[in-house]
C-alpha cells in the first residue's frame, strides 16, 4: 500500500507541497488537516473511540471524525470521504473555522496543523468501520467539556484543542440542522 501524503502548507493555507504523513509528523511540519463533528437532532455529538491497533492515541475518545485532504480534494468532500469510511454513512457538512495548532504525542510525532473543523447532522447509528474505529457514543457538548476536565486522558490530544474552539464557536453561534 502507497503511503499516504499530506499538503504542507504556509500560515495562510497556502500549498506548499507534499510529504508522506509520518514524516510530516516526525518533523512536525505544518500541514492542512480537518476535523468533523457530527450532530444530532437533540444537540448531542457523535464520539469516535480510536481502534486499538491505531499507532498513535489508541482507544482514546475524538470527534467524529478526522485526517487529512488529498491534493485536489476540497475540504467538505474530504470530511465527506473519511467520515463515510470511517463512521460509514454520509451527511452534509458545513465548514465553520479554521486554525493552527501543534500537539505532541508521548511517541515522539507531532500534530502540527491548520485544521478545517467541519459540522454535519445525523440521526442515525454509525455503521463503524473496526479498522479505524473501536466504538461511539453521542453525548452533550457540554457534557463532553465536563468529561474532558474530570478525565483529559480519555480524549485525544487534538481532540482536547479543538473541541474547545468547538464547543466556543457552538455556544456564541446558533446554526440549525
Amino acid at each position: 500500500m502507497k503511503e499516504e501524503h499530506v499538503i504542507l502548507v504556509n500560515q495562510s493555507d497556502e500549498q506548499i507541497g507534499t510529504m508522506p504523513k509520518m514524516e510530516a509528523h516526525e518533523k512536525a511540519v505544518l500541514h492542512r488537516a480537518f476535523s468533523v463533528f457530527v450532530m444530532n437532532k437533540k444537540g448531542e455529538t457523535m464520539l469516535q473511540q480510536r481502534a486499538a491497533h491505531k499507532y498513535h492515541s489508541p482507544l482514546l475518545w475524538t470527534n467524529t471524525c478526522c485526517s487529512h485532504q488529498r491534493v485536489g480534494e476540497t475540504n467538505i468532500e474530504a470530511g465527506k470521504r473519511r467520515l463515510q469510511e470511517e463512521m460509514g454513512f454520509e451527511t452534509d457538512l458545513k465548514e465553520l473555522f479554521s486554525f493552527i495548532y501543534k500537539a505532541p504525542f508521548d511517541n515522539g510525532l507531532t500534530e502540527h496543523e491548520l485544521d478545517h473543523v467541519m459540522v454535519g447532522y445525523f440521526d442515525n447509528p454509525p455503521e463503524i468501520n473496526p479498522e479505524e474505529v473501536a466504538d461511539w457514543k453521542w453525548m452533550l457538548p457540554e457534557d463532553v467539556k465536563n468529561d474532558i476536565a474530570a478525565n483529559p486522558d480519555h480524549y485525544t490530544a487534538w481532540f482536547k484543542i479543538i473541541f474547545e474552539k468547538f464547543y466556543s464557536y457552538i455556544t456564541q453561534h446558533k446554526f440549525e440542522s
